[in-house]
Formats: structure tokens, sequence, C-alpha cells
């Protein structure tokens, strides 16, 4: 993982106070030169999707910590004050005209850097004034600007949430557009307040996810080569290309199921192996702002190798349900979603079972004693929540009591905790092996609620990812798990997006992200995810161990190409991962045993 960005970040409180206490001025101005403007040139994570909003707001809060506002930026650190005008920044931004006042803050900057500023500064984020403040008005756009504001405050130092959100509905609807200049322009105050404390504090928390995710990453990378030498004689040049399209010609059909317990329908694509035997299923499910166009290239490989494939889609957070969201034409996805997810699916499995039995076209053809589920986001905590794992109102509770955490992921967690604890159902017996993509376990399983699964299950965890880190929310769960069959897989410089793939001819396809967000072409990445769930369930469902081969180290190494370097491990434990961060000198994160564990 590339942190070189996140390096400028590196300043302590300490370090900052010898900075402007310095009896040497020259050196202190000098010193501020070299920390403090740097901060303007992060950019992770700065654009606008509709699952991303929340981290674009987080990159906008991180860039604009230096010195903007409406007519004045006034920063605050502890007893230091300083305030700068929007005059001069916007003379920078627009036109490279660097003045007298902030020639002293500025002098010394790298000309790149100064020309990534104004980059920044002035790129403009497709999201209309509808779509701002229907996320805004929704319970975790209103946690995102009041942990926000506490950072960029009224000129009084009161929390600027209720102003940031009229400065972002202002820019959206502004012919200049959604820009970070225009935003804090249109910010309804005369000053802007900084709180650097605040500022320093929210950073740090991204740079520690981001260090612990790098060391994490490279002793797994190494246990991968460990478990690789331990078992080095295989030959699989010798064996099938599982990445290869599969020899089953297959049918699709679009079913609508009633579903009478929530009272809406559940449109299910049906994939179909012309097989001379029932076939065993497999349910893939999409994460938020997903449907069933989401992962149909897997679907496709995975019916060509004779599997049956149920692909959902979940009415309750879909594409569709979040454009209407955003368009101002429904209500915004509630937690009960959460619920519904792994409840929907047991209901169309309920269905197909009842067809499978009374209609022609299906009968003998399914076989929904042997069923696999893969998911994606919020599709995989949906595929472990039927593979067993328990939800964790009290670990909830514990986590999401922090009213200081800027970890979108958890806070997307936090949601849960609204709703009535109660000990929820959410277990398929008939779901015997699971695959989980970028899901978020942290708080919502815990380490009692992931220790409940007993099936095979493999995490897959992609090392760039911003929305479900893969430290908090793959890697560190990962070592609670129980199951004796369990695989750990990291796709390194792979995104969220990685492993997402539908026909781009599709109507419904996914939305057009922004390439700084999918990262590396996910064409190259697909094959890792094709042959290893082709294995995968071939193993543990279809009962055929010639493919456990394909689960190993060995098979990882084999397969791996740049740029997605690929890992997989079959142990790797908590003392392990102990080590890892207590070599990590930076590292202040270790993970614990909670007694809400």
């Amino acid at each position: 993982m590339n942190t070189a960005k996140f390096n400028a970040l590196a300043i302590s409180p300490r370090k900052l106070s010898q900075i402007f206490t310095s009896r040497q001025k020259a050196e202190g101005r000098r010193l501020f030169q070299q920390f403090l403007p740097a901060q303007s040139f992060l950019s992770v994570g700065t654009n606008v999707t509709v699952v991303g909003l929340g981290f674009w707001l987080v990159s906008a809060i991180s860039i604009a910590i230096p010195a903007i506002s409406a007519e004045r930026i006034s920063v605050v650190y502890g007893p230091i004050k300083f305030s700068l005008s929007v005059e001069s920044l916007e003379a920078l931004v627009k036109e490279g005209k660097v003045t007298e006042e902030l020639s002293s803050y500025i002098g010394e900057i790298d000309p790149k850097n100064l020309t990534e500023l104004r980059e920044i500064m002035q790129r403009r984020f497709e999201a209309g004034p509808t779509v701002i403040s229907q996320f805004t008005k929704a319970q975790l756009g209103q946690t995102v600007l009041e942990r926000l504001g506490r950072v960029l405050q009224t000129e009084t130092g009161q929390n600027g949430a209720n102003y940031l959100r009229t400065a972002f509905i202002a820019a959206a609807g502004d012919p200049e557009g959604l820009n970070l200049l225009n935003m804090l322009r249109k910010f309804p105050d005369r000053t802007v307040r900084v709180d650097l404390t605040q500022g320093f504090q929210l950073i740090g928390e991204f740079e520690k996810i981001l260090r612990n995710t790098e060391a994490s990453v490279k002793a797994i990378q190494q246990a991968s080569i460990i478990e690789a030498s331990a078992n080095s004689n295989f030959n699989f040049s010798e064996l099938p290309d599982l990445s290869r399209t599969g020899s089953f010609t297959w049918q699709k059909q679009t079913l609508t199921i009633n579903d009478t317990e929530r009272n809406r329908p559940l449109m299910v694509d049906l994939y179909l192996p012309q097989t001379n035997s029932a076939a065993n299923v497999i349910v893939i499910t999409h994460g938020a702002a997903g449907n069933r166009n989401t992962l149909s290239l897997l679907a496709e490989h995975l019916v060509s190798y004779g599997f049956a494939i149920v692909v959902m889609e979940h009415p309750g957070d879909s594409l569709e349900r979040f454009q209407n969201f955003l368009s101002g034409l429904a209500d915004s996805p509630q937690p009960q979603e959460l619920i519904n997810r792994p409840l929907e699916i047991k209901y169309v499995l309920d269905e197909l079972q009842r067809r499978e039995q009374t209609e022609l076209a299906l009968k003998g053809r399914l076989n929904l004693q042997q069923v696999g589920v893969i998911g994606q986001s919020l599709g995989g905590y949906t595929s472990l929540a039927l593979a067993g794992a328990k939800i964790n109102f009290d670990r909830l509770r514990k986590d999401c009591a922090n009213s200081q955490i800027f970890n979108l992921s958890l806070l997307v967690q936090c949601e849960v905790a609204r709703l009535t604890p109660a000990n929820y159902d959410l277990q398929d017996p008939r779901v015997k092996a699971v695959i989980a993509i970028n899901p978020l376990t942290s708080s919502i399983f815990g380490e009692s609620g992931l220790g409940q699964i007993q099936i095979p299950l493999m995490f897959v965890a992609a090392s760039d990812d911003i929305l479900t880190p893969a430290f908090t929310e793959q890697i560190v769960p990962f070592t609670w798990l129980t199951t004796p069959n369990k695989y750990l897989v990291v796709i390194e410089k792979a995104s969220h997006f990685s492993l997402l793939g539908g026909r781009e001819e599709d109507n419904s396809a996914l939305p057009a992200f922004p390439p700084e967000l999918v990262g590396p072409d996910p064409r190259l990445a697909r094959p890792y995810l094709n042959a290893l769930s082709v294995a995968f369930f071939k193993n543990y469902l279809n009962n055929q161990p010639e493919y456990q081969p394909y689960l190993t180290a060995n098979y990882a190494r084999a397969i791996s190409q740049l740029p997605f370097n690929l890992s997989l491990v079959q142990n790797f434990t908590p003392a392990q991962l102990a080590e890892v961060l207590n070599n990590n000198s930076t590292n202040t994160v270790k993970p614990q045993n909670s007694p809400n564990r």
C-alpha cells in the first residue's frame, strides 16, 4: 500500500507546539511551511459515488484543514491562532498567484504540490443539491456532518454541522458546482473556525488504519510464502485453469417472488446449468446500492461449472432504492434492511424449494440442501449471518458509544444499534459454505458473533479498501474464527470495487465509479475470484476433494500477477497479528478481547 500522501500528517502535537513556540521565528516559519501546508495535498478518496459520499466528505475536510473559508478561516490549535483570507486562496487556486499574505506560508512548497492543491480545490463533484440534501437528512449523513462539524466550526466555535449542510447544498446548486473552494465560500458565517486538535484526531484515525493494514498485509504475504514453501511440490500447469469458462451450457430466467412476510416483490435471476442431476445452489448477494448485475459475470462463470446460481436483488438497499432516495422519491434505507437481507434469502430458498416440487421446469434441477453463498460488502455481512454469525448488540453498544469515531464502516454498523436488541434468527442450515468479499464484521458481529460460524468460510480482503478496511473488517476478524475450514485471501492494490463486474450492455449496471476509487483494472482481479470460488464450492458443496490443491498458498502464488499481488493463508493467529503490531513501531492500535466481545 502506498501511504506516502499520509506521511506529511505524522506531525505530533508536541512537534507542532515546538514549531509555534520556537525562539527562532525564521526556523519556526520554515517548519510550519514543511508540515502544515502539506496537509492540503491529502487526496485519497475524493470522489462522489452513491456509496462513497461519506468518504468524499471525509476527504473534503482533510483537504480543507489548512486554511480556507467563505471570507476568512481561523485556525485554532490550543493557544495558537492565525487566519487567512479566502481571496488569497482563491487567487492561488484560480490564477496560480501567491499573494503577500500567503507567501510567508507556502514560499518553499514544491510547485508540483501547489499544482495538485489547485486541481483538488477546483475538482468538481457531480452531486446535485437534491442528492446532498437527501444524504445529509439521513441518520448516517447527519452523523457524518456532526463529526465534520467538530473540525469545521462556526466563528464562535460551535459545531458547524448545520452550516456545512447549507454550504454543501448551496455549492451543489451553484453554476460553478460542488468543489471545495466553492463549498467553503458558501459556508454561512463570516469566518470558519478550524479546530486542528479535532482535525488531527480525525486524520490520525485514518492514518492508524492505513498503518495497521499495511503492516498486516505484509505479514500475511510472508505467512503465505511460508505456507507455500511447506507444500511446494504441486505442478498447477497440469491442472485445469479454473479462471476459464467451464463446459456447461446454461439458461437464465428472472423470477418475481412475492415476499409476503415483508410485503414486497423480490426480483431474482436464476441461472440453470444443463445437467442430468440436481445442481447444488449458490446464492449471490450484492452490497449497498448494488443489484442483480453487480456480480453477474461471476454468476455466469459459476453456472458454467454446473452450479445453479440464484442472484438476489435486495429492494431495501438496492441501486434503484438509493437512486430514488437521492432523488427525493423515497426514504433512506433503514437499519431493518440488515435484518431483512438474510431473511429474504431464506424466503427465496423456501419458495424455490416449493417450486422445485411443483413446477415441471424446475423439478429435479435444484439441490437446495447444499447451498453456498457469496456476498460482497453488505452482501458479505449477509452471507456471514446466514452462516451462523450472531449480531452482537453488546459489542455494538460499546463501540458505538464512542462519539469520536469517524470510520464510515463502523458508522454503518452502528446503524444496527438503533434496532431493538433481539436474538434474530438469521442462520439457514441449508447453507454449507460461504465466501464473504469485503464484509463489514468488526462490531456488528465481534469475536463472539463470528465464533458461531462452523461451516467452511473464505474471507476476501482488498488492501486499498477505504469503505470496509481490510485490517479492521477482515484481517483481525479472521483471527476470531473457530471453524476448522477457513481461508483468508488478500489482494494487494485492490479496492472495494475490484471484484465487481456485470455486463456493460445491461442497463441496470452499477454506477460509473471514478477511476481513482476503483483502482487498477478490475478485469485483472476478477479471474482470482472466478478460480477460487469454483474450487471452494466444488470442494465444500460438491464434496470433490480433488479441488483442494487450488485452495492453497501455492495456487495463489502460481496465479498471482501484477498489479494485484494475491496471497492466501489458512492460518493467521491472534499471536501472529499481535507480533506484527508490536513490531510496527509507529502503530497505536492492538486487537483486544473486550468483555463485550
